[in-house]
């Protein structure tokens, strides 16, 4: 049978992988896919480097749109990235009758409802393993091996850049600015961070996760996202202290009133196992009502670990190629008129326990003062840990750890703390999860 042609567009990081792995593994995926599977273009702009990469047999262009406008290409996988071009690239390749696979969270996450429905009324596939936590197979958990279940949260280690930061500020006790210069040069932080700091890299993955697991449109602009760049080590040590550790998490989660789509630092127990996830892995829990807790685990970026999964998408077009789109699996893992238009909610309406660090005057009744003002906003207390002031020092840290409480009335609480007097500095606020 003739060999499935891909034309592969950007020969990067995980392009490069992607060509490798399929070079090397060639029997194994032929095996397993049911036929071969070649690339049979690339197209990069620096076409010297490209062509270096895939040897004499394959062809090299310059142009982007001469992949999509060969008639032989089965299979486009975009691995540019962004919004722009690339956007613009995979609608042409969908109007073109081309399936399509892409390592692209950002363009799924901003324009997924978009593609996915031009992909439905072509009757071609879109494919996006490697856009979530890299080579581990979420989706496809989510999509197939979980559709038995009412999928009830997500909660994921999906950004490895900040994973790793964590991990050395809690390692090392160094501050956030040292450990974020050492991943740059380790290669773990681009030169631009802000994606990966800032939390918005989290927030794309957790946005796909949650339109699968819920049956919901994709809605990035819905999601509430906070990244790193405020925590402090001491608040990493505080956390040791009280049995918890300080985690990046991306969270959605099914309520009564809708669903919540939140990334932002979490206190997570130090004995859930996702807790212990370090340095640059990932990790997503999922709980669900037959199945219960399933964790998975592995490299959530890198040339071949991604590579890994855009190879498993050309293997499930290349098995699912002939057949009736209406017999395939959906983009969205619910059926395209089956979606839902239930709420994500606003943070504010988000119900979840907390973390407070105050940094306080050393005198009587500074604490009956705030415990005073979060039980005004009924707001009940789970731990309190209060360090001695040093000698000569008047001032000292106060931490709290409360429970459940509806953001909102706990926004109102800070705001009464932060206006005493005996509150010497901005009050740190984390989010914690007990993920039970």
């Amino acid at each position: 049978m003739k060999p499935i042609q891909v034309g592969l567009l950007g020969i990067g990081t995980v392009g490069r992988g992607t060509f490798e792995v399929l070079q090397r593994n060639q029997e194994e995926i032929r095996r397993r896919a049911g036929r071969s599977i070649q690339i049979a273009m690339v197209a990069d702009l620096d076409t010297a480097r490209a062509q270096r990469i895939v040897g004499a047999t394959t062809q090299v262009v310059a142009d982007a749109r001469q992949v999509i406008a060969n008639p032989e290409i089965d299979i486009v996988i975009e691995l540019i990235g962004g919004y722009g071009i690339a956007r613009q690239l995979v609608m042409e390749a969908i109007e073109a009758g081309k399936h399509v696979v892409t390592a692209n969270k950002a363009l799924l996450a901003v324009h997924g409802t978009e593609i996915f429905e031009a992909a439905r009324r072509r009757g071609v596939m879109v494919a996006f393993e490697a856009a979530v936590a890299g080579g581990i197979p979420i989706i496809k958990a989510l999509r197939e091996g979980l559709t038995a279940n009412r999928i009830q949260w997500i909660a994921g280690i999906i950004n490895g850049t900040t994973n790793f930061i964590l991990s050395e500020m809690r390692d090392k006790g160094l501050p956030f600015e040292t450990v974020l210069k050492e991943a740059q040069a380790l290669g773990y932080a681009e030169a631009d961070p802000t994606f990966d700091i800032e939390g918005v890299d989290a927030a794309h993955k957790a946005t796909i996760m949650s339109a699968i697991a819920f049956g919901i449109p994709v809605q990035f602009d819905k999601a509430h996202v906070e990244g790193i760049t405020q925590l402090e080590a001491q608040d990493i040590r505080y956390a040791e202290q009280l049995g918890y550790r300080i985690k990046l998490l991306g969270i959605a989660k099914r309520v009564s009133t809708g669903v919540e789509l939140r990334v932002h630092p979490c206190l997570v127990p130090a004995k859930r196992l996702i807790a212990n996830v370090e340095g640059a892995m990932n990790a997503v829990m999922v709980q669900a009502d037959a199945v219960g807790t399933t964790l998975y685990y592995g490299k959530g970026a890198g040339s071949e670990p991604t590579a890994s999964a855009v190879i498993a998408d050309l293997v499930d077009i290349t098995r699912l190629h002939t057949a009736d789109p209406l017999n395939r699996v959906p983009h969205l893992a619910f059926q395209p008129d089956e979606l839902s238009d239930v709420a994500v909610l606003p943070m504010a309406q988000v119900v979840t326990s907390y973390y407070l660090r105050l940094r306080v005057a050393d005198q009587a009744g500074v604490l009956a003062k705030v415990t005073g003002l979060l039980a005004d906003s009924d707001i009940s207390i789970d731990a309190v840990l209060q360090r001695e002031a040093g000698e000569g020092e008047n001032q000292t840290d106060l931490i709290i750890l409360t429970h459940d409480c509806v953001e909102s009335r706990m926004n109102a609480a800070l705001a009464s703390m932060q206006s005493l007097s005996t509150v010497l500095g901005p009050i740190t606020r984390i989010r914690k999860e007990e993920l039970n």
